[in-house]
């Protein structure tokens, strides 16, 4: 697995554990398909699966998209 793949591998993890205290998800799809346009990631609501980005076309995501928008529409837990 090269650098870049373990580094992406961490970043998807850090995401997926950040939009989980929102109550969101971060999806992956199962492998690469000429349909998938972009990044290969959606983020649904956790309890309704309602797609809130990269849904339209599915998967069209990437963890930068993913990352901005999380930061974008939460605000910081208070302490």
């Amino acid at each position: 697995m090269s650098s870049r793949a373990h580094h992406d591998a961490a970043r998807l993890r850090r995401l997926k554990r950040l939009a989980a205290r929102y109550g969101l998800a971060v999806l992956v799809a199962e492998r690469a398909n000429s349909k998938i346009a972009g990044g290969g990631y959606m983020l649904t609501d956790d309890d309704t699966r309602k797609p809130l980005l990269g849904g339209q076309p599915p998967y069209s995501a990437s963890l930068d998209d993913i990352e901005e928008f999380i930061e974008r529409n939460t605000q910081p837990e208070a302490d």
